[in-house]
């Protein structure tokens, strides 16, 4: 599991930071630093084997079924783009701790920032291309966490929700084309995927595959006509727009073009879109950038710019470009971070980003502006630097293209581009750090400590070491990557150096530096120009899109919300059965062949009295307390069902969950009115007189009734092997227990029951959570109208008391026998947990919630976190041993004086179970009874201390007994 500890290490360690908090700056900086480190080191042990040209692979089938499994696999371009993130992000973390305010949680920075991390690290080497959707929208929400760090300012919300947006639902597309990329290819692991795609491109889902792939690496990568959400995206923190717009974030969508280029690219379809697309977002990124004002939109519109060019490659489809591509990802990766990180630094020490009020810095900040003229001069495409190698890789592959039957668009466009990048890089370059200062600034300028501008430089070391050697620095990466993105086909032959000769693309660079030029001597006019002309605002297109779906939806909100329960039901239910019939009266029958049971008087009466409560519940359901009683007799009807056939386990389970439940909702009743308030209003809203809607729904829940009657009686009259065969043959050999339904609950189906348990615990919690409010404020003024006019003399009798008392040591003893027979004989940790309650609710009951609160030794809500754990961690147990989670296992063991026992891990999941049931029911029933007691005239009777008063609290008021914030 190395490569997914590659992934998971920094998913798993961003819980860290937080927890160095106290510890000051520099422990948290070095917690996150030590975890990007620990992933960088495991990936560089995979590191040999992809340099010899072998793929790593790694991983466990998670859902077979579905074709979902963890698996990772690591070649030349996972590996590359791997080392980019995790680089970068080491450098981003040392940069982030000087650049953050003190006030700044910097452990919560941190864990959002290696968050973000291990799910582009997911992204980049998973093999399974579902579990690559699950990391790109896990992007996509850490993002928006980082984005809108500084959410106190509506431009960070606005941002992360504008980013959230468009990338989760490019996200949604994605997931649809890799689910159709799969089914077309045979297969959801990319490592297979990769070598069939003649078989997807041949396939009928061949268009709407690249369609929707398309979708959701446009909307990531900021192409047109989804640019505009990128630039909104630099209202976060400068550490995080370096990392994300360098590196991470925008590069994804790059990524994926490369991984599936030798899947998807090489047809028409893919060239015509792909190549205009990129073209399209070069020029407009590069025009947009030329005339911004802010020095991170001047490097956020660039950043549109580069990643359209390095989508134009993708789509030429052919492997020089692919190559290029690939190496303009490193060079674009190294200045633009070093750029970004240069613009925070300006920001940082004058107190402004806004080019028009600065110039002149070089002088007052000699470090920071030979990094930034540096990194600008890669950016630009100047010799010399690295950006200059793939600019020309770009150009002479652009000259070769043809598009549409045309030679001359394609090269025109591109060195328009490259002319434009020339002009707003020297704009950068000049108008921040050349000249003379245009106004007065808040801070007077200097460079930064050391922690600010070192990683700049770090950074610009490649940038120098590969323009002035590029097959030495960049050579073997560049192949690597270059290879694993063109698959199986040839590499082609290229030469990284600084002099090709006169070539088609030296003379287009060198005419993009001469119209810069002359572009930027005539700036002036043309900016005041450009200010004058109208043009779209992507932006408010957006908002315009968003507003009218918001319109829309309120609007449907409107008419169908109509505060209606029973209109709901009847459509709900209307459907089903609607449903229901198409698909009986659409097909043949024949009666089942299975002979029924024999009709015993018994099971007569019994059914007899199972309808009439059930027909009577809704007829007197307006007397609350009658129809809780008519409820209650259907249960325990359906649990002599359950004896009847041989079911004990249930019928235990029935019975102690129709008393729990009784004393519960009895404990809430004596909180409402008798009765249920007259409907008439509701049924006039619903649009229908009363007789006629009372007509309408018996109608309805008729039809409904008589369908599932029906499909009972012919699933049961029908022969047919159940899953239970298979149960009773192995709960034995395979559960160790005779037991068959406590060992389908904590063995064969342990995951369902433990979803079930952390159900019933958030259960418990929200009903904490919803009657907290009945303890102060209005509702519990309301509760003092509630206040009985008579009240029993005596509100806790002895007699009651005693007995209470008296069953309690007994009640515990069965619950724990009932718990340690369950395996082989009907009990469990379930049934053990509602006995167990049971006791403790009849000490609520005789004593009240005082006296038995001031003695309750345990916290419930401690208790509800002990058995999910407990059961957890059982079923992590079996990991350990290479078995699926939840896996038991069982032996026997000879013990002294007693003999040979049988022992299972499966009593630890139930001893879980046990704990979580006990301690919901108990905080359940603490904070019910709690609300009661605020209903009471006074302070409750001491006459529960018997025989005599407890010393303990007899003198005190009953408000000091038991506080109010302690329950459970």
């Amino acid at each position: 599991m190395r490569l997914a500890l590659i992934a998971l290490l920094p998913l798993l360690g961003a819980m860290l930071p937080p927890l160095a908090s106290r510890a000051g700056r520099d422990a948290v900086t070095a917690v996150a630093a030590l975890v990007t480190l620990t992933a960088l080191a495991l990936l560089a042990t995979s590191a040999p084997a992809v340099l010899r040209g072998e793929i790593v692979q790694d991983g466990t089938a998670w859902v077979p079924q579905l074709g979902l499994s963890f698996s990772f696999f690591l070649d030349g371009l996972g590996l590359f783009f791997a080392a980019l993130i995790l680089v970068i992000g080491l450098l981003v973390i040392v940069y982030a701790r000087s650049y953050l305010g003190r006030d700044e949680p910097v452990g919560r920075f941190f864990a959002y920032l290696l968050l973000f991390q291990g799910a582009m690290l997911g992204i980049v080497i998973s093999d399974n291309v579902l579990l690559l959707v699950v990391f790109w929208e896990l992007t996509s929400l850490s993002s928006f966490l980082l984005i809108g760090w500084w959410h106190q300012a509506p431009e960070g919300r606005q941002g992360a929700r504008m980013a959230l947006v468009v990338t989760g639902g490019g996200g949604l597309l994605l997931m649809a084309g890799m689910l159709l990329l799969g089914h077309a290819a045979g297969s959801y692991e990319l490592s297979e995927i990769l070598l069939r795609g003649d078989v997807v491109r041949a396939s009928p889902l061949y268009l709407p595959i690249l369609l929707l792939v398309l979708g959701g690496a446009f909307t990531k990568s900021a192409q047109v006509p989804f640019h505009f959400w990128l630039p909104h995206a630099m209202a976060a923190p400068t550490p995080v727009s370096t990392y994300l717009h360098s590196a991470t974030m925008v590069k994804a969508g790059v990524f994926l073009l490369a991984r599936l280029w030798p899947v998807l690219a090489g047809t028409e379809a893919w060239f015509l879109i792909v190549t205009a697309t990129g073209l399209v977002t070069m020029l407009v990124g590069a025009w947009i950038a030329l005339f911004k004002t802010d020095l991170k939109a001047i490097l956020a519109y660039s950043t549109v710019s580069h990643l359209g060019l390095m989508t134009m490659l993708l789509g030429f489809g052919t492997p020089i470009a692919a190559v290029a591509c690939v190496f303009h990802v490193l060079n674009h990766a190294t200045f633009k971070a070093a750029l970004f990180m240069g613009a925070g630094i300006v920001d940082h020490e004058t107190g402004t980003r806004d080019i028009r009020r600065l110039g002149g810095l070089a002088g007052l900040m000699p470090i920071t502006a030979t990094l930034t003229l540096i990194a600008a001069a890669a950016m630009a495409g100047v010799p010399l630097f690295n950006g200059f190698l793939s600019k020309e890789m770009m150009l002479e592959a652009a000259w070769h293209t043809r598009y549409a039957d045309l030679a001359w668009p394609v090269p025109l466009l591109a060195t328009l581009a490259a002319l434009l990048s020339v002009a707003y890089s020297a704009r950068y370059a000049i108008g921040v750090f050349l000249g003379r200062p245009r106004a007065a600034l808040a801070h007077h300028p200097h460079d930064p400590p050391a922690g600010m501008w070192l990683p700049v430089a770090v950074l610009l070391v490649p940038v120098l070491l590969i323009g002035v050697a590029p097959a030495l620095f960049a050579g073997d990466v560049v192949a690597l990557a270059g290879q694993a993105t063109i698959g199986t086909a040839a590499l082609p032959g290229y030469h990284l150096a600084l002099w090709h000769g006169v070539t088609p693309a030296l003379i287009m660079s060198v005419a993009a530096f001469a119209g810069a030029a002359l572009l930027y001597a005539g700036l002036g006019p043309l900016t005041r120009l450009h200010a004058r002309l109208d043009r779209p605002d992507a932006k408010a297109a957006f908002d315009a899109v968003v507003a009218a779906v918001v319109r829309a939806c309120r609007t449907t909100t409107r008419r169908l919300h109509t505060e209606s329960l029973p209109r709901y039901l009847a459509i709900i239910t209307g459907v089903v059965v609607l449903v229901g019939a198409a698909g009986f009266f659409g097909g043949t029958h024949a009666a089942g062949g299975r002979a029924t049971l024999p009709v015993s008087l018994p099971a007569v009466v019994a059914f007899v009295l199972l309808a009439t409560t059930s027909l009577a519940v809704p007829a007197v359901h307006g007397m609350r307390l009658l129809t809780l009683v008519l409820v209650s007799v259907v249960g325990l009807v359906v649990s002599l069902a359950f004896l009847q056939f041989s079911a004990p386990d249930l019928a235990l389970t029935q019975i102690t969950v129709e008393v729990v439940a009784t004393i519960l909702l009895l404990l809430a009743l004596n909180l409402l009115p008798k009765r249920t308030p007259s409907e008439t209003g509701t049924a006039r809203t619903a649009g229908a007189a009363p007789t006629v809607r009372m007509l309408r729904d018996g109608a309805i829940a008729g039809a409904a009734g008589l369908g599932v009657a029906a499909l009972a009686y012919a699933v049961m009259t029908r022969d047919f092997t159940p899953i239970s065969d298979y149960h009773l043959a192995q709960s034995k050999p395979g559960g160790g227990g005779t037991n068959v339904v406590n060992v389908i609950l904590v063995d064969f189906r342990g995951f369902d029951t433990f979803g079930e348990i952390i159900v019933l615990s958030i259960a418990a919690l929200a009903i904490v959570a919803l009657l907290d409010n009945a303890l102060r404020g209005a509702a519990a003024r309301r509760l003092d109208t509630l206040k009985r006019a008579v009240e029993a003399a005596d509100p806790h009798p002895t007699v009651l008391v005693v007995v209470a008392r008296a069953l309690l040591p007994l009640a515990l003893t069965v619950g724990i026998y009932i718990f340690f027979r369950g395996h082989n004989l009907p009990g469990g940790g379930f049934i053990a947990g509602l006995v167990v309650a049971i006791a403790l609710m009849m000490q609520y009951m005789a004593a009240g919630f005082d006296w038995t609160a001031a003695r309750r030794r345990f916290d419930a809500h401690a208790l509800i976190g002990a058995g999910v754990l407990v059961a957890g961690l059982t079923g992590l147990g079996a990991l350990a041993f290479g078995r699926p989670f939840l896996t038991s296992s069982y032996g026997y063991f000879h013990v002294p004086l007693i003999g040979e026992i049988e022992l299972a891990t499966a009593m630890l999941f139930d001893t879980g179970v046990f704990l979580a049931v006990v301690g919901t029911v108990v905080l359940s029933l603490a904070r019910i009874s709690l609300v009661e007691r605020r209903a009471e005239r006074g302070p409750p009777s001491r006459s529960a201390a018997v025989p005599g008063p407890d010393r303990a609290t007899a003198s005190r008021p009953a408000a000091a007994a038991a506080p109010v914030g302690r329950e459970a």
